[in-house]
């Protein structure tokens, strides 16, 4: 057990939708089966294979305490490449998605998303042999590999013809690190997060410059479920202050998250402040002390 949270026994669903997979609740957030959520699998630290057979990953802990506040007997995890996650959200194919989506306004407009949960800046991940980036313009002539469909993949998408590099996408994030590693692409584009854990695993690459754009994950919902996001979103808030996040933040990343960052902070409001889908609360008490409880040790 960690942090009151099981993390062997999460289930690989390869169902096409909630009702074939035999369990998953309709979207009221309790209900007698499992937790069928998304996750893309092989997106380290977040959600992945380990060595057993059994999912694993900083995600795959937070669907779990998520699942056992709302009283759910487990969870099961539909794994779907990132580029057409939301086209399974909308499917029904599960109830939300705990793949770490980051916030932006496209995003909003497009899915229900809570507030953030872990902040995520964009790091350039290089070859250790590969020459330092320090600045945007050395950018010039790179290819740069990025997770099709990503926040990173908008980015650059958006930023290629300014810096004058070229954008390789890949279904998995794990293939954008080969990428690099094999001298196919001169630099994976991931969060912050990402590039902490393939830093440890990998003394092949090392994190290199990284853009300050003050982002986080969320969780996203589809629009009509607003009950639902405010549901989970209240569970999300006490496992920030019981230290819940905190605990899974070291056991993934290798450090406590820092004073004041989204892992530890819960916001007044349901959603990021500001974007499409925030519902202010005025008076609201994030995780009222009649509903938390303390995490295990």
């Amino acid at each position: 057990m960690f942090g009151g949270v099981a993390r062997a026994g999460a289930a690989l669903a390869a169902c096409g939708c909630l009702a074939a997979c035999g369990g998953g609740a309709p979207p009221g957030a309790e209900g007698p089966g499992p937790l069928v959520v998304a996750a893309d699998v092989g997106f380290a630290p977040h959600a992945m294979m380990a060595s057993n057979g059994e999912l694993e990953g900083f995600n795959i802990d937070l669907a779990h305490a998520i699942a056992e506040r709302l009283g759910r007997p487990g969870v099961e995890i539909v794994d779907s490449e990132w580029s057409s996650i939301f086209s399974g959200l909308y499917a029904g194919k599960f109830e939300f998605v705990i793949a770490p989506t980051t916030i932006t306004e496209g995003r909003a407009r497009r899915v229900l998303l809570s507030e953030g949960y872990l902040d995520t800046d964009p790091v350039f991940l290089l070859r250790e042999d590969a020459p330092e980036l320090t600045a945007l313009e050395q950018l010039e002539g790179m290819r740069i590999a990025v997770n099709n469909g990503s926040a990173y993949d908008l980015w650059a998408t958006a930023n290629q013809e300014a810096w004058g590099f070229t954008t390789h996408r890949y279904g998995k994030n794990a293939d954008a690190v080969q990428a690099v590693l094999s001298g196919r692409a001169d630099a994976n584009l991931v969060g912050e997060s990402v590039a902490a854990w393939v830093v440890r695993q990998n003394p092949n690459v090392r994190a290199s410059l990284r853009i300050h754009a003050e982002t986080a994950f969320a969780i996203a919902f589809r629009n009509e479920d607003a009950p639902l996001r405010n549901r989970i979103e209240g569970i999300l808030e006490c496992l920030k202050t019981e230290g819940v996040i905190a605990g899974i933040h070291r056991e993934w990343l290798g450090t406590l998250p820092a004073p004041g960052s989204a892992a530890v902070t819960a916001y007044e409001g349901f959603g990021p402040p500001g974007l499409p889908g925030f519902e202010a609360t005025p008076g609201r008490e994030p995780c009222p002390k009649s509903a938390a409880r303390p995490a295990a040790n």
